[in-house]
Parts: structure tokens; sequence; C-alpha cells
């Protein structure tokens, strides 16, 4: 069959079968989500980072001189883009959950939670140069923030985990979760918007690192490729998903994780400045100060290393 009679015969059938699909499940604009698809989020994304690191992230040469004009003239484009993504997720969202619906005029609403957003950049900005400083205090071969914030797969993934973290605190539904999966398919790491991290975070190398929704992370935390810090079960008894649980474990101030451990489980807690060594496998909480490894991860083989400062 010629590609002409396929065209008028088979792809027609194609097209049929495609469209009934969409009476079972369709993401239809015409009922509030249309924020452009993914890419308009990520345009909002990309002018938030662009504001908050000029010589990184944006599009143009900026200099000092026009600094001032920079950020209020982007952070009117960003807030005027970022009302309407808000606004059609949450006309989106509510008529499907009643439960979780913000019950409000959602324009109003979306203006309020625009404006929480706005007023979060400089305290984010500020986490972000600490996470900076953390790599280059934490990576020999790094010589600079400069260098950390243009280059480092890490710094770029939290730095999307730290402005979507914002939108999943005010509970706007939907577009956390893009902002996160863009970082992942950008870096290859996977930080849930639900995840809670502090300050001067450092992940070394990045690929294959995976962070729950319900973890728990403290401060001067570093981890390196390959880390898991997953659920030991996403699923009850009933097979059925664990959702509203901490499924997650917690990990305390100055600790080291290197590549490839997993540590998993929501009552599993890292104590303070703890080592855990690579291809690790830990369901077990670890006191403060210790050192595991593959070979020692048994509660009753773990060192205690009492001179232990990260």
């Amino acid at each position: 069959m010629d590609i002409n009679k396929w065209m008028n015969t088979k792809m027609v059938e194609i097209s049929d079968k495609l469209e009934k699909s969409f009476e079972e499940f369709h993401i239809n604009p015409e009922e509030g989500l249309n924020v452009t698809g993914r890419n308009g989020v990520y345009e909002v994304l990309e002018d938030i980072l662009a504001m908050l690191f000029p010589g990184a992230f944006s599009r143009e040469l900026i200099h000092d001189d026009d600094l001032k004009f920079y950020i209020n003239d982007m952070m009117r484009h960003i807030v005027r883009k970022m009302i309407g993504q808000i606004r059609t997720v949450i006309m989106y969202h509510c008529p499907k959950h009643k439960d979780d619906c913000c019950d409000c005029d959602c324009n109003k609403h979306a203006e309020e939670q625009t404006k929480k957003i706005i007023e979060r950049l400089p305290e984010i900005r500020s986490i972000l140069l600490s996470d900076a400083d953390a790599a280059v205090q934490g990576d020999p071969a790094c010589h600079s923030k400069e260098e950390a914030i243009l280059s480092y797969p890490g710094l770029s993934a939290v730095a999307i985990y730290r402005i979507a973290h914002v939108y999943y605190e005010l509970e706007i539904p939907i577009i956390p979760r893009i902002m996160a999966e863009y970082a992942h398919s950008r870096t290859g790491i996977d930080i849930h918007p639900g995840a809670a991290i502090g300050h001067r975070f450092f992940i070394d190398h990045g690929t294959g690192v995976v962070i729950g929704e319900t973890c728990r992370i403290g401060n001067n935390v570093k981890i390196y490729q390959g880390v898991t810090l997953g659920a030991l079960s996403p699923f009850d008894k009933s097979g059925n998903p664990r959702k509203g649980q901490k499924r997650h474990p917690d990990i305390e101030d100055d600790v080291i994780i290197y590549a490839n451990s997993t540590v998993l489980g929501g009552k599993t807690v890292i104590g303070k400045g703890a080592i855990i060594g690579g291809n690790t496998w830990i369901t077990e909480s670890v006191p403060p100060y210790a050192v595991v490894s593959s070979m020692n991860c048994r509660p009753s083989a773990i060192k205690i290393n009492t001179k232990s400062k990260v």
C-alpha cells in the first residue's frame, strides 16, 4: 500500500481510535487546564531562575546599571504569567477534588498565592547561595560559586526544587510536579517538591539521585550520584498507595551519603554527622556520627566516628 492510500485509509482509522480514547481521559483546555501545556510552566520557571541569577540563567547580558530595571521588569512579567497559571490549575482542580477545594474566588486566590511566592524569592536566592557555597567547600574540583551555579547539574536541580517546594507548600496543584520533572529530565536528579531540605545542600555529580516526597533533610548534607532516599514500601497490605503517610527517611545535619546507596522507610533516621558508604542498603535508623558501609550495615556492626565533623 503506497503512502497516499495508507493516509486515506489506515491513518483515518488510527485517528478515529485516538479520538475515541479521549472519551476515557482528556486534558481539556475548555475545562480550565490551559497553562500552554508544560512549556508555559517551564517559561515561568526559567524566568524566575533568570531573575534570581541573571549572570547564569538570563538570555541576555545584564549590566549592573540595568540590574534594578531588569529585576522589576522580569518580576512584573512573571507575576502576570504566574497568576494565570495558578488560576487555571485551581479552576481545573477544584471541581475534580471538592474535598480540598479552596472554596473562594479563584482569581483572587491566585493573586494571593502569587504574592506569597514572589515574596519568598529573596529567601530562595539566599538559600541557593548557601548551596553554591557548599559545592565550593565540598568539592575540590569546584573553584567558585560562579562555576557551581553555571555548570553543576546538582545545583540546577536544587534551584528548581526550591522554587517548586514553595508552590507545594502553598498547595498549588500540578505545577510543582511539572517543575520537578523538568529538573529530572534535564539533570537525571529526581527531587519531589514535597521534600523538606535544609541549607547548604550539595548533590555531587548527581545523576540517578531520587529524593521522595516525605523525606526530611537537615543542613549541610552532601549526597553523591545514584543515592535513593525512598519508601520502604509505597503500598499498604491491601495494595493501595500509602498517600498522606510518612514514607521516606529523615537525614539529620552534617550527613554524607556516598554513591549508589539506598536509604528507605518513613521511620528511618540517619543521625547527625553520620557517613554512609557507597552501595549500602539501609532500612533501619543509624546513630549520630556512625560510619556505615556495605560491609558493616547491620546495626550491631556499625562503627561510631566520634571525630566526624562534616
